[in-house]
């Protein structure tokens, strides 16, 4: 796995997104989506010039962290309970995963712990699939209104995990509403919000993701290879 030359033909897809869409590839960062991946590849990946990582399991993440010496950052995209948070305190720049007003609730005590502020994203259910995270939209804006209220938090957007598709055009609807959803919360002038962040578009949609307004995409499986399945 050559995880340079995967990385440099990722940059290449996003450039080309971006033009084909009049964007510039400067307004869309790229999480290397590295859950499950031991800390060389992540290194190997730092050494290739990728600095944003993107982990799912607070347990492995945590120790992950601590083998890893590139200056790296950190954002937290999987589920997460909120008797955990604790152990993410002052290591994640950037929280993909916020469904519910309660984990909200647990990161702004943990971060005002240290006076400090953590940012947020909304995660939306779009295909409203049960198995699957997430706020629906009829939720959304009184959740982004409760979390904007809590002093050590700053909501910076929203996040999402449409259905898997084959046919990324199929996707594409699920991303426009999550940018349309956005554009909603821009309107209300919602306190401690700075509201330019979309997290969208993974290994084999990133580009149409990116052509609907995506800032992150979170991408895995074609940077590292196959994930190893997660230890019991």
């Amino acid at each position: 796995m050559d995880i340079a030359r995967n990385l440099e033909e990722i940059h290449r897809r996003i450039a080309a997104a971006c033009e084909r869409s009049g964007r510039d590839p400067a307004a869309v960062r790229l999480v290397a989506v590295s859950k499950t991946k031991p800390a060389a590849d992540i290194e190997a990946a730092a050494a290739a010039g990728q600095r944003l990582f993107g982990e799912s399991y607070v347990q492995e993440f945590a120790a992950k962290a601590a083998e890893v010496a590139a200056p790296v950052r950190w954002h937290f995209i999987g589920a997460l309970q909120s008797n955990k948070v604790k152990y993410l305190r002052g290591l994640v720049e950037l929280f993909h995963s916020v469904d519910r007003l309660s984990l909200a609730e647990e990161i702004n005590r943990q971060w005002g712990k240290d006076d400090a502020v953590a940012e947020i994203l909304l995660q939306v259910n779009l295909g409203e699939e049960e198995s699957k995270s997430g706020t629906d939209e009829a939720g959304l804006i009184e959740l982004a209104r409760q979390v904007t209220a809590l002093p050590h938090l700053r909501l910076r957007g929203l996040m999402a995990l449409p259905p898997y598709l084959d046919d990324p055009e199929e996707v594409r609807p699920y991303f426009r509403q999550l940018r349309k959803l956005l554009e909603t919360l821009q309107g209300l002038e919602l306190p401690r919000a700075e509201l330019t962040e979309l997290s969208m578009g993974m290994s084999h949609d990133f580009e149409v993701a990116i052509e609907e307004g995506a800032t992150l995409v979170r991408v895995g499986t074609s940077i590292f290879g196959t994930r190893a399945p997660k230890e019991p």
